[in-house]
């Protein structure tokens, strides 16, 4: 009833799972079957083969590896896998359209080289192409496994429509955004800590720790990926003041955002002395909170875009998009 998490326990999930994958995909349509496979790393824009290219797998490891924690092989497990790994990039392209993200894992994203409507679509088919593998599942508590995942899969979508109704509110209290954090990213991680136990008929006690382990990773993640939004290092130093300020986004409600309105001591120089309130400049370098008459010149902007005073792009009217970019809600680790 235990199994041993190697370091090489990412790599063996892949190798199982790829081959049912791969399989799954070419069921799509034409169009659908090319853009997913662009979209998972798998093929260039043209169609060209690019090994190598897809994500970290962490939501199939943890399929996989449920699946031995119940005392059944890894391909019991294996449905399961393919399963959660085409709902999680269902959400992936529909979150860039919402976002309206131009790059996921440094290469363009699917709506901004074939479109809106091409990348609903193709993660329409995803969504769908999920609960048909689950089902075709050889093990006798398919039905329940493919239960589970729509569940999750709609806490996901409710943690996401509580996500978007955050950027029009400034009064969101800490509860809702734990809560939030638990439907967005918990629900889907919770699920696929326990769908391979679900395949291998696990008792439920097994079923529920695995599944709160999973939650609980995953909201834990999400409230780390604000914070690193916010203060860590991914983002070039200038930029590195609040949100409404360096990067023009219009959400940042909630309590963990919050905590824009006073810089950290951590990020103070050692030795630099404070100044009185109002005149104290944070290390961001941030234009907008230093006295106007020793603002620093404003760094330099993305390419092609306008600058505001931290070097990142203003908003730009909503009259010419759909609204400002907002807080990426699909973090870098893990799966992405």
């Amino acid at each position: 009833m235990t199994a041993t998490l190697l370091p090489n326990a990412l790599d063996r999930a892949r190798n199982a799972v790829q081959p049912a994958m791969e399989a799954a995909v070419d069921r799509l349509d034409p169009d659908s079957r090319a853009i997913a496979a662009y979209h998972l790393g798998w093929t260039e824009a043209d169609g060209t083969p690019r090994p190598g290219g897809a994500g970290k797998g962490v939501r199939q490891t943890l399929a996989v590896i449920s699946a031995e924690v119940a005392g059944a092989t890894a391909e019991v497990g294996v449905p399961g896998a393919v399963a959660v790994e085409l709902v999680h990039n269902f959400s992936l392209l529909h979150d860039d359209v919402m976002d309206r993200d131009t790059e996921r894992r440094h290469r363009r994203t699917v709506w901004s080289l074939w479109g809106e409507s091409a990348a609903i679509l193709t993660g329409d088919a995803m969504l769908a192409l999920a609960v048909e593998v689950l089902l075709e599942s050889p093990s006798p508590h398919a039905a329940a496994a493919a239960r589970e995942l729509m569940a999750a899969t709609r806490e996901l979508i409710r943690g996401q429509v509580a996500d978007l109704s955050f950027e029009s509110r400034t009064d969101v209290g800490l509860e809702e955004c734990l809560d939030m954090a638990d439907g967005k990213t918990g629900a889907l991680l919770a699920v696929s800590s326990c769908i391979g136990a679900i395949l291998a008929g696990a008792p439920r006690s097994v079923v529920d720790a695995l599944r709160d382990h999973g939650r609980h990773v995953g909201a834990a993640f999400q409230l780390v990926d604000d914070l690193l939004g916010i203060w860590g290092s991914r983002r070039p130093p200038a930029s590195r003041c609040w949100p409404t300020c360096a990067t023009g986004r219009s959400r940042c409600r909630s309590p963990t955002c919050s905590a824009r309105a006073a810089p950290p001591v951590a990020r103070w120089p050692p030795g630099t002395p404070r100044t009185a309130p109002g005149t104290a400049t944070p290390r961001s370098g941030c234009a907008r909170s230093r006295p106007s008459s020793s603002a620093p010149a404003a760094a330099p902007g993305r390419p092609g875009r306008p600058s505001g005073s931290c070097g990142w792009p203003t908003p730009r009217s909503t009259a010419s998009t759909p609204r400002p970019r907002r807080a990426r809600s699909s973090p870098t680790w893990p799966g992405t």
